[in-house]
C-alpha cells in the first residue's frame, strides 16, 4: 500500500497539481496573515519604543512642584555633571542628550509623516572624535550652527529632501527654516518604523529642548562586569539631592514595555481576528478539493478492495498520499505567504494612513499554522471521504462513482443547520438592546456572526437546489447550454455549495463591513454638519501646542475668506467632574458654529458668564440665569459663573462655551489659540483655498488645515484603519475564492470527460462547451454571492445597535453602489474563473474523450 500511495502521487501529476495548488493557497492565506499580524504588531511596538540597548543608567532632572523640569530652573544637567558622572567607578561612557520633537515639511511643503510620538528631534552631540556615535553620518556634515539641520535617511527619502535644500519645521511655536547639511543613519526604532528625525547643533538643541548649556538627560553605559543596579546606586550617591534621579535601563525598558503593550494591543488583535477567518476559508478550500479528488477515485478504491485490500489499508494509503501532498504544498505555501505578508503593508497603506515598516516576524505560531493547515487539514480532508469510500462495497462502487446523500443524512444536516441558524441569529438579535460597543458585546457579536456563517455553510447544500433553479431561469435564456449548466450545478449540491462557500464568506464580510462603514460615515457626517458652520478648521495637532495669535489675522485677511474666528480649548472643573470648555468670540461664533439655544444667547458671554449644553445643565440642575461653581484650567480658583444660555447638545461646541479672553487664561498654554474656524465666500472648498490657508499659518507642519470631508475621515479614526485593513485582506479572500472555483471547475471537467465527448459527438460546438462551463461557474458564484449578501446584511443590521451606542446619530444606511459592485465582481469572478477549465473542455477531442476510461 505504501508503494501504491507513492505510485498514485507520481502517476496522477496533473490531478495532484490541483490539490497542491489548493493546499498551497490555503497555507499562504493563513501563514501570510499571521506573519503580517506579527510583523505589524512588532512594527507598531517599534514605532512607540525607544531602544535602551547599551544604556545602563539614565540621569534626568526631577520635576519641580510647579510641574516644569527642574533643569530649566537650576541647570542641574550640565557639562560639569557630565564630567562628574564620567568619573564614577564602573561608568564606561557618558552621552548627554537634548531631545524633543519637531515636525517637518516635505520638499513640496506638505507635512511629512506627522504623527504623535514619531517626530523625534535631538542635538547632535559630538564626542572626542568630533562624531556623535548615536547618529553616524551618511552624507554631508553635522549641523554646526543654528541655521543648519540634519535628518535621517528615511526622512530624506520620504520627503524628497537633498543636501542644500531649505527645510521648514516647527518644534512648538513659529515655523523655522533651516538648510539641510547632513543625512545620518539611526537605529532608533521609532524612526525606522516610519517616524522622522531632525538633528540640530548642540547649542540649538539645548535652547529648544532644555536651556542654554544644559541637557534633558544623560545616558551612561557600564563597564564590563558592572551591574546596572549597583551602578545606579553609585550614580545616585553623587547626584544633587532632590534635583536629579538615576534610572536603570532595565527599569526604563520595563516601564516602556507596559506602555507600548497597552498602546499596540489592538494592532495585534485585529489582524488575528482575520487570521481566524483565513484559517476557516483556507481549510474549507482544501477539504472541498480533496473530497472531490477522493470521490473521483471511487472506482480505483473499489478495485483495490476487490483484489484484497482492507478498508484500513485503503484509508492509510490515501492518508499517506495526503501527507506527502500536504508537506510539499505547506513548504510552497509558506514561502508564498511570506511574499503576501511583505507586500501587504504597502498595499494597505494610504496617503493619510501608512502602516509602520519593519522586518518580517516569523513566529512559531505561523509555522505551526502552516503545518496545521497544510498537513493537518489535508490529512483530515482526505480521511473523511476516504472512510466513506472505503465503506462502499466494491461491486456497488464499480457501478457508480457518485453516491447521493441519504435522506437521513439530509435531515440531520437540515436539523443541525437550523439549530445553528437559530443560535446565531438569536445571539445577534439579543444585542439589539445593547447600549454600547463594549468588548464583551463585540465578542458576543463576533461569535454570533461566526455561528451564523457556520449555519449558512451547513444549510448551503439544501438551499443550493432552489436557489440554482431560481437563477436557472436566467441561464435558461442561453438555450441548451444554459439548461445543461443548471443541471450540472444541481448534480451534486454538496460540491456546488462547498465551492461557493469561500466566495460566500468573503462576500458576507465585505458586504457587512461596507454597510457598517457607510452607516458610520454618514453618522459622522451628520454629526459634523449638525454643529459646524465653517468650511475649514485649522487646528493644532496636540493639546500642548497652539496657533500663533497673529495667524488668526492673516487667515482673516486671506483672499476668499469671509469669516475667521479663533477658538481656545481648556477644561472646566464642575460638580466633581471634568468637562470641555471652548473660548469663542460671541460676535462671530454664529457664523462658524450651528448653535441651537434652548434659552439665552451666545451674545451674552463675557467675564464670569458661560453657556452650557443641555446635558451639562440637566446634570447640574441649572438653567439660564443660574450660577455654577466651576474652575477653568488648573491654575485658576473656583468661581461662581453665571449661565447665560443653554444650547442643545452639539458635537462641535461640546460641553460649555466661554469668552475666549477668559478661557485663554486657563488653557494649557495661557493666551494660546487651538483652532481657527473659517467660513469662505460661497462655501468654496478647493486645493487652492487650502493652500492659501496653509500659507497664512506659515505652512507649519504642527497645524492641520481640514475641510468637512477630511474632518469626517479623521473622526472615523481607528474604525477607518480597521476597514482599510479588512478590505485589503478580504480582497485576498476573494482571490482565494476565485481560485477555488477554478480548481473545482477544472476537476469537474476532468470528471466529465466522457460526457463532454458525447456532447461534442452529437453536435455541440466548442463555443457551446465553453459557454456551458462559464454559465455553470457563474451559477456557483451567484449562489455564494446571494448567501453571502444575506448573511452580511443581516449581521450588519443586528450589530448596528453597538455602533449606535458608540456613535451618535448612527442608523443603517445601505451602500447600494458598493453592494451592486460586489455582486457584479462576484459574477465576473465566476466567469473569469471558468476561462481555463472551459478552454480545456472545449479542446477535448470527441473520440478520445468518449474512449477515455
Amino acid at each position: 500500500m505504501l508503494r501504491t500511495a507513492l505510485r498514485n502521487v507520481l502517476a496522477h501529476k496533473a490531478r495532484q497539481a490541483m490539490t497542491v495548488l489548493a493546499v498551497c493557497l490555503g497555507v499562504a492565506f493563513v501563514s501570510g496573515t499571521l506573519v503580517f499580524a506579527d510583523s505589524t504588531a512588532a512594527a507598531h511596538r517599534a514605532a512607540a519604543s525607544k531602544n535602551f540597548a547599551g544604556i545602563a543608567v539614565t540621569v534626568t532632572a526631577k520635576e519641580s512642584p510647579s510641574g516644569s523640569p527642574a533643569d530649566q530652573q537650576t541647570g542641574v544637567l550640565d557639562d560639569a555633571l557630565v564630567r562628574k558622572l564620567a568619573a564614577v567607578p564602573g561608568v564606561a561612557a557618558v552621552r548627554p542628550s537634548a531631545d524633543g520633537s519637531a515636525a517637518l515639511n516635505a520638499a513640496d511643503g506638505t507635512p511629512l509623516r506627522v504623527k504623535a510620538g514619531a517626530n523625534l528631534a535631538a542635538a547632535y552631540v559630538p564626542g572626542k572624535d568630533g562624531k556623535d556615535s548615536r547618529y553616524p553620518l551618511l552624507k554631508g556634515h553635522a549641523p554646526a550652527n543654528g541655521d543648519e539641520l540634519a535628518v535621517d535617511s528615511g526622512t530624506a527619502a520620504a520627503g524628497r529632501l537633498r543636501i542644500g535644500d531649505s527645510v521648514t519645521l516647527a518644534t512648538d511655536g513659529p515655523v523655522m527654516t533651516k538648510r539641510l547639511v547632513g543625512i545620518v543613519t539611526t537605529k532608533d526604532t521609532r524612526v525606522t518604523a516610519g517616524g522622522t528625525l531632525a538633528l540640530f547643533d548642540k547649542a540649538t538643541g539645548q535652547r529648544l529642548f532644555a536651556s542654554p548649556g544644559h541637557y534633558t538627560g544623560i545616558d551612561l553605559s557600564a563597564a564590563p562586569g558592572t551591574d546596572q543596579f549597583e551602578l545606579s546606586r553609585r550614580v545616585t550617591a553623587v547626584l544633587p539631592a532632590g534635583r536629579a534621579e538615576a534610572t536603570t535601563g532595565a527599569a526604563q525598558a520595563g516601564q516602556q514595555a507596559v506602555l507600548v503593550d497597552t498602546l499596540t494591543r489592538g494592532y495585534e488583535k485585529l489582524p488575528m481576528v482575520f487570521a481566524g477567518v483565513s484559517l476557516f476559508i483556507g481549510s474549507f478550500l482544501i477539504i472541498n478539493t480533496f473530497t472531490m479528488l477522493v470521490a473521483r477515485r471511487t472506482r480505483e478504491i473499489a478495485l483495490l478492495r476487490a483484489i484484497g485490500a482492507s478498508r484500513r489499508q485503503v484509508s492509510r494509503s490515501i492518508l499517506l498520499e495526503a501527507l506527502l501532498v500536504g508537506l510539499v504544498a505547506s513548504a510552497a505555501g509558506f514561502l508564498l505567504g511570506l511574499g503576501i505578508a511583505s507586500v501587504l503593508p504597502d498595499v494597505l497603506s494610504t496617503g493619510g494612513n501608512t502602516l509602520p515598516h519593519g522586518p518580517l516576524v516569523i513566529g512559531p505560531r505561523s509555522i505551526v499554522a502552516a503545518l496545521g493547515v497544510g498537513v493537518g487539514v489535508t490529512v483530515l480532508a482526505a480521511w473523511l471521504p476516504s472512510r466513506r469510500a472505503a465503506k462502499v462495497a466494491p461491486v456497488e462502487a464499480m457501478r457508480t462513482a457518485g453516491q447521493p446523500p441519504s435522506a437521513t443524512r439530509s435531515r440531520i444536516r437540515g436539523a443541525a443547520g437550523l439549530a445553528l441558524l437559530v443560535l446565531g441569529a438569536g445571539r445577534l438579535i439579543s444585542l439589539s438592546g445593547a447600549k454600547d460597543a463594549s468588548e464583551e458585546n463585540l465578542q458576543s457579536a463576533m461569535l454570533g456572526c461566526a455561528v451564523l456563517v457556520a449555519a449558512l455553510i451547513v444549510l448551503a447544500p439544501l438551499i443550493a437546489a432552489p436557489v440554482i433553479r431560481l437563477t436557472g431561469r436566467l441561464t435558461g435564456r442561453f438555450g441548451i447550454t444554459g439548461h445543461l449548466a443548471r443541471e450540472n450545478a444541481l448534480r451534486d449540491p454538496r460540491r456546488t455549495a462547498a465551492t461557493a462557500a469561500t466566495l460566500m464568506i468573503s462576500t458576507a464580510l465585505v458586504a457587512g463591513l461596507a454597510v457598517i462603514g457607510n452607516s458610520s460615515a454618514q453618522a459622522l457626517d451628520r454629526q459634523t454638519a449638525a454643529g459646524l458652520g465653517a468650511d475649514y478648521v485649522i487646528s493644532s495637532r496636540t493639546a500642548t501646542t497652539g496657533i500663533d495669535p497673529a495667524a488668526v489675522r492673516r487667515v482673516a485677511d486671506t483672499a476668499g475668506v469671509r469669516t475667521a474666528t479663533a477658538v481656545t480649548d481648556s477644561t472646566l472643573f464642575i460638580g466633581g467632574g471634568v468637562r470641555d470648555v471652548f473660548g469663542v468670540d460671541p460676535d462671530t461664533v454664529n457664523a462658524v458654529m450651528k448653535l441651537d439655544f434652548v434659552s439665552g444667547s451666545v451674545k451674552d458671554l463675557g467675564p464670569g458668564r458661560i453657556a452650557v449644553s443641555s446635558t451639562v445643565a440637566r446634570e447640574n440642575g441649572v438653567s439660564t440665569g443660574g450660577r455654577l461653581d466651576a474652575r477653568i484650567g488648573l491654575d485658576q480658583g473656583f468661581t461662581q459663573y453665571t449661565v447665560v444660555g443653554v444650547y442643545k447638545d452639539n458635537p462641535i461646541a461640546h460641553d460649555a462655551l466661554g469668552a475666549r479672553t477668559e478661557v485663554a487664561k486657563g488653557s494649557f498654554k495661557p493666551g494660546s489659540v487651538q483652532r481657527i474656524l473659517v467660513r469662505t465666500d460661497g462655501g468654496t472648498v478647493s486645493k487652492a483655498t487650502e493652500k492659501r490657508l496653509r500659507t497664512a499659518v506659515g505652512n507649519s507642519p504642527l497645524l492641520k488645515v481640514q475641510d468637512r470631508k477630511q474632518l469626517v475621515q479623521e473622526a472615523a479614526g481607528t474604525m477607518a484603519d480597521l476597514l482599510n485593513v479588512m478590505y485589503g485582506l478580504l480582497a485576498i479572500g476573494v482571490v482565494i475564492g476565485a481560485l477555488g472555483i477554478v480548481n473545482t471547475m477544472a476537476m469537474s471537467v476532468a470528471e466529465r470527460t466522457r460526457e463532454i465527448g458525447v456532447l461534442r459527438a452529437i453536435g455541440m460546438d466548442r463555443a457551446g462547451i465553453r459557454r456551458m462551463i462559464r454559465l455553470e461557474s457563474v451559477t456557483v458564484a451567484a449562489l455564494g454571492t446571494l448567501l453571502g449578501l444575506a448573511g452580511g446584511l443581516f449581521g450588519a443590521w443586528a450589530v448596528g445597535s453597538l455602533a449606535n451606542g458608540a456613535m451618535e446619530q448612527y442608523s443603517l444606511a445601505l451602500p447600494w453602489g458598493t453592494l451592486l459592485l460586489v455582486c457584479l465582481l462576484s459574477l465576473a469572478i465566476g466567469a473569469v474563473a471558468a476561462a481555463v477549465p472551459a478552454r480545456r473542455a472545449a479542446a477535448l477531442s470527441p473520440l478520445e474523450a468518449v474512449a477515455e476510461v
